[in-house]
């Protein structure tokens, strides 16, 4: 009898590096580590509750929507945790708990959960979730708080413990009484954009300005993002994109007005331009993979935020530039498909 031979035909990649998701995840959790904390050390109490928060609701949810849908839970690969730090991080420091709740609530059932789970998301879930936000509570999340103050440690900025549904209480009068002098509550995008004040480099480097959470310091979020290329859990190259692509256009601006536009380096590390480009941008799930459309695809999100923050009514455009640039990453990846060994460019109808 004549031995049978038996061959199993398997998809690329055929080597494997080993690594798994929750491996990933994890890594990616540690990076963000750094930025919380630093995000405590500003602005205290409130800022810690809040990211809590956020994760715990993020984690509970896709919990439940695991149990309900009779499929193990996939809380373990820790996707849910980077969801809710995420969120939290986008968001002011006084950001009502209930409110924050809901965004994140809407993160994972809407921004995940309604795809199909982790891999299969179109968005970054954490934006999604900052985007209703900020449709359903915009007086809330452009209610800034400055840092530094001087009972963070020992008691919450007056909104984070708002009741639902209720006005949260101003924070004019605390701010007043509990901020170190030479604080703005007002973040350097909005001084700049509405008052034509334009807030030093250094301190935008360094962290000491108003904004979101974990926005403020730039070269915090650089280091950690070194952490996660050097790692190889990274694309270095759509952050690098997304930043060359917004210095170059703001300096376009900048040169042909300068009394009007800021200059490239305020762009670049003000706002959440690092946050978003460093954590949010490079997205596994949506961002393109070919090598040509990874450095397309950070290009367009660094032209879409200059373009909203000097053109549009808001004076931050990170978020919708990212979420542009989710919606375009799969006509990026079609588009920019390498030419297969042996067959020819032209593409010849069947």
């Amino acid at each position: 009898m004549a031995h049978e031979q038996s061959f199993l035909l398997r998809t690329s990649p055929h080597i494997h590096a080993g690594t798994a998701v929750p491996v990933i995840m994890r890594n990616v959790v540690y990076a963000l580590l750094p930025v919380c904390a630093f995000s405590v050390y500003v602005f205290g109490l409130s800022a810690l509750v809040l990211m809590l928060c956020t994760t715990v609701v993020c984690v509970l949810t896709e919990h439940v929507i695991c149990l309900s849908s009779k499929k193990p839970s996939s809380v373990s690969d820790w996707s849910a945790v980077i969801t809710g730090l995420l969120l939290a991080l986008t968001l002011p420091p006084g950001f009502p708990l209930w409110m924050a709740c809901v965004g994140s609530l809407f993160s994972i059932v809407v921004g995940k959960a309604i795809f199909g789970g982790l891999g299969f998301n179109l968005f970054n879930p954490a934006l999604v979730g900052r985007a209703f936000l900020q449709a359903a509570f915009p007086v809330a999340i452009t209610t800034w708080t400055p840092g530094c103050a001087l009972h963070r440690f020992i008691e919450f900025i007056p909104s984070t413990l708002a009741w639902p549904l209720m006005s949260p209480p101003s924070v004019v009068e605390w701010s007043k009484q509990a901020v170190v002098d030479g604080f703005s509550g007002a973040t350097p995008l909005a001084l700049q954009k509405f008052d034509h004040v334009t807030t030093e480099v250094p301190k935008l480097f360094f962290g000491m300005t108003a904004g979101s959470s974990g926005e403020t310091c730039a070269i915090l979020i650089l280091l950690c993002g070194a952490y996660l290329v050097v790692r190889k859990f990274m694309n270095w190259r759509i952050p690098a994109a997304m930043l060359l692509s917004a210095f170059i256009f703001s300096a376009l601006f900048y040169w042909a007005d300068p009394a009007k536009y800021p200059s490239p380096l305020f762009t670049l590390f003000s706002g959440g331009l690092m946050l978003g480009a460093v954590f949010m941008a490079s997205d596994m799930v949506a961002s393109p993979v070919t090598p040509l459309g990874v450095w397309i695809y950070g290009a367009l999100m660094g032209f879409f935020t200059v373009i909203i923050r000097l053109k549009g009514g808001l004076p931050e455009g990170v978020m919708y530039a990212i979420l542009l640039g989710n919606a375009l990453s799969p006509h990026i990846d079609n588009l920019t498909q390498p030419r297969v060994y042996g067959t020819s460019r032209k593409r010849v109808k069947p």
